[in-house]
């Protein structure tokens, strides 16, 4: 009986250890697993693989509107109701601005957007033109970057002079015609020493510099030609500077600039990657860093503020360029600021934002909502794959960590809301899916191709009950409200106007989705 007894206490004693070992193991997977996802790196992606049908068809569509933009004489035009347009832009000044894109839905164009989409466009190309190879869509994004720097280049005729504007928008906006049908005086806007721009001839840097690696395979003469323009360009910002919100009052009402520092940083940035030179990359990071980086600070990546893109794009030095710059406290900086982005956009990090829809689209304006989840996303995506390709295995927020994937798949949901999984099943890129918006505020796709208007009979259209009768298709239009309600109506230009700086921030986010693929390690 005793010792019965005392074998079934210490079978007892047993058990209890047991369960005390199985308790004590499943709250340290419970907390590793909570903030640690893995301590491992994921694998290094390889050449592009599987193509997902579902971003490759969307990113077929978005690609298309830069067609519909184009101003000048078109070359293999693909759109029916499209014609040659704007022949005249520039010839009170002995120049040929024809070409370059119309802003939105007007006939406008706005140089200080127009740059920052081409920018946009060329680190699409850069980090994922193998994935629009792939879906053909390479040649495409080639051909809309080209359309935009040739105009670019021409609208630089000095160096101290830019050409930042054509057309009158007061004016403009008093006409609904098609741009075919144009007649009215279209005068240009410049910046030069006496009234600056720093902020537009920054971007306009940029987009020159990016656009300029883009071409160094295929063309290295237009791309030694862009990466001049792209120096001068930014010799005239950083030496006369000034604000082109100031110089030009006007611009105030359309696209006014909060300040001029992150493009000069943001135009550094990618001229250090065009040219190596040491120089652009103490700028960015020694005193003209310190003084507009906003290190530690998050900031919303769009056509007025690149600081968040700037480190992004600083980031994958510190990811792949090794000991040369390892050193660099500034760079480090960036990368830091960058990971704060990022893990402000993870919805389950600890500084998660809450500029967010019930559904978890990032909302931070009811003008044109749809540009910063779409940008962030891009930011997102890209960050991801410079992590993946160098083997980085996770990023930590505030004591939980995180991986790559998980920032692919935050990118994943606000591309899938956009694309149709939303509150109301609706694709917001024209003509993608089943049900897009029909009333979509741009003037010649809401007036027959074959209609005779002039300035003021066409608003008629405007005002017309009925669909468009052209889509515009591949507009990303302005988005949801932040109950997510859209009003699809043609008066709404708020919700309604798609642009072609919304149209850089798609494609590119849709090229990151397309398959998958390893970020290339160096531009060059």
């Amino acid at each position: 009986m005793g010792e019965k007894s005392k074998s079934k206490g210490c079978f007892g004693w047993f058990l209890v250890l047991v369960l005390l070992a199985l308790v004590v193991g499943a709250i340290v997977y419970t907390i590793k697993k909570k903030t640690s996802h893995s301590d491992k790196p994921a694998p290094v992606p390889g050449p592009p693989g599987a193509v997902e049908q579902k971003y490759a068809e969307a990113l077929k569509v978005a690609m298309q509107f830069f067609d519909v933009q184009k101003s000048g004489k078109l070359v293999n035009n693909k759109i029916s109701w499209r014609g040659d347009s704007a022949l005249k832009d520039g010839r009170d000044m002995g120049l040929d601005l024809t070409k370059g894109m119309y802003d939105a839905g007007d006939h406008m164009k706005f140089g200080f957007p127009m740059a920052f989409t081409a920018t946009v466009l060329s680190w699409a190309i850069l980090e994922y033109g193998d994935q629009m190879d792939v879906v053909d869509q390479l040649q495409p994004a080639q051909d809309s970057l080209k359309w935009i720097t040739d105009y670019l280049i021409s609208a630089h005729p000095k160096e101290n002079v830019l050409i930042v504007q054509v057309g009158n928008p007061d004016k403009d906006h008093k006409c609904w015609e098609r741009p075919e049908s144009m007649t009215e005086e279209r005068p240009l806007t410049q910046v030069n020493t006496s009234f600056p721009g720093t902020e537009v001839a920054a971007e306009t840097a940029a987009a020159m510099a990016s656009a300029s690696l883009v071409f160094k395979k295929s063309d290295s003469t237009y791309s030694s030609l862009l990466l001049k323009h792209a120096q001068q360009l930014f010799n005239f910002a950083d030496n006369h500077r000034g604000s082109y919100s100031v110089s030009i009052p006007q611009v105030q009402n359309f696209y006014n600039s909060t300040g001029y520092g992150d493009e000069l940083l943001w135009a550094a940035s990618w001229l250090y990657h065009a040219t190596g030179d040491h120089s652009y990359l103490q700028y960015v990071s020694g005193k003209n860093g310190k003084d507009f980086a906003n290190w530690g600070s998050p900031s919303w990546f769009s056509w007025d503020n690149k600081l968040a893109g700037t480190q992004v794009l600083l980031s994958r030095l510190s990811f792949f360029s090794g000991k040369d710059i390892s050193g660099n406290s500034g760079l480090q900086m960036y990368r830091k600021t960058a990971e704060a982005v990022m893990c402000g956009l993870l919805p389950k990090s600890p500084t998660a934002t809450t500029s967010r829809t019930e559904s978890g689209l990032i909302w931070v304006s009811e003008w044109n909502s749809l540009q910063h989840p779409v940008a962030s996303a891009f930011l997102a995506a890209v960050y991801s794959d410079y992590m993946l390709t160098s083997r980085t295995a996770e990023l930590t927020c505030d004591g939980h960590s995180f991986k790559p994937s998980d920032l692919r798949d935050f990118a994943k949901d606000q591309a899938d809301y956009i694309l149709g999984n939303n509150p109301l099943k609706m694709s917001f890129l024209v003509g993608y899916g089943k049900k897009y918006p029909q009333y979509v505020h741009h003037r010649g796709a809401s007036i027959p191709a074959d209609a005779t208007t002039g300035c003021r009979d066409g608003f008629k259209w405007l005002d017309s009950k009925k669909p468009n009768p052209n889509v515009a298709v591949g507009g990303l239009v302005g988005g949801p409200f932040q109950n997510e309600t859209y009003i699809d109506s043609r008066n709404n230009s708020m919700q309604a106007e798609p642009s072609t700086y919304n149209g850089a921030v798609i494609v590119g986010l849709l090229s990151s989705l397309v398959t998958t693929s390893s970020a290339v390690q160096s531009f060059t």
